[in-house]
C-alpha cells in the first residue's frame, strides 16, 4: 500500500508512523540504531506489503492490466488504493480526514532527524505538495504515477497507466472495498498479538 494506508494502519504515535513510512526507505539504515517503536513500525509495514501482494483480490486485479503494464500493476494499485481510501474514508476511520492528515504530516516532520536523507527529501515534498489530499483526484493520481514512471531507469511502458485505471475504475474500486477490510483485520490481529506478548513479558 501507499502512504495513506500505512499511516492509517499504524499505531497512533509518531514513532510508529515514522517506521511505517520508513519501510520504503531502508537502504543504508542500521535497524539497531532505531528506537524500538520505529522498528516495530517497519515490521508492520513489511507485513502489510506482504499481505497485500499475496491477497487473492489484489492478484486478480493485477491480472487485469495489459501485458505491457502488468509488471508495474502492483505499484499502480498501491497508489490507486490510496485514492479509494480517501474516497471511502468514513468507512475505515472515525477521524476527520483533514485533521488526520495534518497530524500525520506534523508527526513525520517532527521526527525527520531520524530519517535517511532521501526519506527526508521525499517527506518534505509530500508535505509541501500535499500528496495525500491530492489522492482524492484521479487526475492527480495519474500525474503521480507518471512521475514514478519518469524516474525509472529501465525501458518500460509505465507512462499513461492511469488510462487503464480509468477503464477498469469500478472493478478496481470494488476490489479495494473487498480487500481493505480484510487488511484492516489482518493488522488488528498483529496488534493484538503484539499486545499479548507485551502483557506476558510484564
Amino acid at each position: 500500500m501507499n502512504y495513506l494506508a500505512h499511516l492509517l494502519l499504524s499505531p497512533n504515535d509518531e514513532l510508529s508512523r515514522l517506521g511505517n513510512i520508513m519501510g520504503d526507505f531502508m537502504r543504508g539504515i542500521d535497524p539497531e540504531t532505531l528506537p524500538p517503536e520505529v522498528w516495530s513500525g517497519i515490521l508492520l509495514h513489511r507485513s502489510i506489503d506482504a499481505y497485500t501482494d499475496s491477497h487473492r483480490v489484489v492478484r486478480s486485479l493485477r491480472e487485469g492490466f495489459s501485458s505491457d503494464r502488468r509488471r508495474f500493476s502492483g505499484v499502480v494499485l498501491d497508489v490507486v488504493f490510496d485514492h479509494f481510501l480517501v474516497k471511502h474514508w468514513s468507512q475505515f476511520s472515525e477521524r476527520g480526514f483533514n485533521s488526520f492528515v495534518d497530524e500525520c504530516y506534523a508527526d513525520l516532520w517532527g521526527q525527520r532527524v531520524l530519517m535517511p536523507e532521501r526519506m527526508e527529501m521525499v517527506i518534505g515534498w509530500m508535505i509541501k505538495r500535499d500528496w495525500i489530499r491530492s489522492y482524492s483526484e484521479i487526475d492527480h493520481v495519474g500525474r503521480a504515477l507518471d512521475g514514478l514512471a519518469s524516474r525509472l531507469k529501465i525501458n518500460h511502458d509505465f507512462h499513461g497507466a492511469i488510462e487503464e485505471v480509468n477503464e477498469h475504475y469500478d472493478k478496481i474500486e470494488a476490489g479495494f472495498l473487498a480487500f481493505f477490510p480484510e487488511l484492516v483485520r489482518h493488522v488488528e490481529r498483529l496488534k493484538d498479538g503484539n499486545n499479548q506478548i507485551k502483557s506476558n513479558s510484564e
